[in-house]
């Protein structure tokens, strides 16, 4: 059986979805539900930056191009939505930050549905020598 990625954190990141999620319902938009997120974040002391610029990771690549909604601990990037379905494009996004930063866990978090289910993303092309932070 694979490892779990991040395993105690990232099961700490769903706890905290979760209940913000039970707290809020599924009718708020996207920042109300990233500031709950947040200070819940700091109750249980796990370091994050938030909604913050990745840097350009290929020559030509436009200036603020990857903006973050969350960079949890350094290891994990969390992504919240509020719309009635995530797509494609929602995992294309995540996938794209995950690269860019080369970070090998993201969790997708779409909070607008009835029960909550927080997508986690792996990153295969992960190496840890060029990793964002």
């Amino acid at each position: 059986m694979k490892e779990i990625l991040h395993k105690e954190l990232s099961y700490k990141i769903n706890g905290i979805l979760f209940k913000v999620h039970n707290k809020l319902g599924r009718f708020r938009n996207e920042k109300q539900y990233s500031d709950a997120i947040e200070e819940e974040l700091k109750i249980a002391q796990i370091p994050y930056k938030r909604e913050f610029f990745l840097e350009k990771s290929f020559v030509g690549e436009a200036n603020n191009r990857n903006k973050i909604d969350f960079m949890i601990d350094n290891k994990i990037i969390l992504e919240v939505k509020a719309k009635s379905i995530t797509t494609k494009n929602d995992y294309f996004q995540s996938q794209r930050y995950l690269h860019s930063a080369d970070y090998k866990l993201g969790i997708l978090a779409n909070f607008r549905r009835q029960y909550l289910k927080p997508k986690r993303i792996i990153n295969a092309d992960f190496d840890s020598r060029h990793s964002y932070v």
